[in-house]
């Protein structure tokens, strides 16, 4: 039978290498996969590409998406909000690249990729340097470098400029859930469920972090929030992860 369960993050980590891209949930200090950001910086794989919500601020202990910055393991990323020290410590040495993403547009570039649509228009960021090309932002010695990219497709839409934006298909999610099963039915718990699902949804391979685990039987049909195919493996989060 279907049995998604692993003994811990190590194990189910042992296919992650660099150079990956990899999209991690939380909203805030909200459903962040501590103890599997913790095993990705134990298996010291580096040049990673992080898609995320935020920079981790405020977690305890050093530990989440901010440690892989100040552990200098992120080569770029993709996020809304970067508000963390340790980020723009290694963003001034030039060390990372960002690529800014509004909030929704982040958002609905997983749903995107997990839909299995080639993309969508916003009107967000119309007529801005992220509808321009240029939106990969380097800084070193030589000051603020822009990368040179291709300029977005912008179509009027009733009389409306519209950005046009791809989809997201990073090669692994890290997430956070509340509850699972054996089979990978997640529940996620309030603001967890923000980008959590969408992360899943997304990546090629979702690996899963949940608070309780059911491991005989499965969760009531009418509880799950994101059904078992979308999700690889589970693991149970230790005592001092649970929030």
């Amino acid at each position: 039978m279907i049995d998604k369960i692993r003994p811990g993050a190590a194990d189910s980590l042992a296919g992650v290498r660099s150079g990956m891209s990899i999209a991690i949930g939380g909203f805030g200090q909200t459903g962040v996969p501590v103890d599997l950001i913790d095993g990705l910086c134990d298996s010291d794989v580096r040049e990673l590409h992080i898609i995320a919500n935020n920079g981790g601020r405020g977690l305890p202990g050093e530990r989440g998406i901010g440690r892989l910055l100040k552990e200098n393991r992120v080569r770029r990323f993709s996020c809304s909000f970067p508000v963390n020290p340790d980020f723009f410590q290694r963003y001034f040495a030039g060390d990372v690249e960002i690529e800014l993403v509004p909030q929704g547009t982040l958002a609905e570039r997983l749903r995107a990729g997990g839909s299995g649509l080639g993309g969508f228009y916003t009107p967000t960021a119309a007529g801005t340097m992220l509808a321009n090309g240029g939106f990969v932002v380097r800084y070193g010695d030589g000051g603020v470098a822009h990368e040179t990219m291709a300029e977005k497709e912008v179509r009027v839409i009733d009389g409306r400029p519209y950005v046009f934006e791809s989809p997201l298909r990073p090669d692994l999610a890290l997430v956070k859930a509340h509850r699972a099963d054996r089979y990978g039915n997640l529940r996620f718990r309030l603001g967890a469920r923000n980008f959590n699902p969408l992360a899943a949804m997304a990546a090629r391979t979702t690996i899963v972090q949940a608070d309780r685990v059911e491991r005989d039987g499965s969760l009531p049909p009418d509880d799950i929030h994101l059904p078992g195919p979308f999700v690889d493996h589970v693991v149970e989060t230790s005592r001092e992860a649970v929030r």
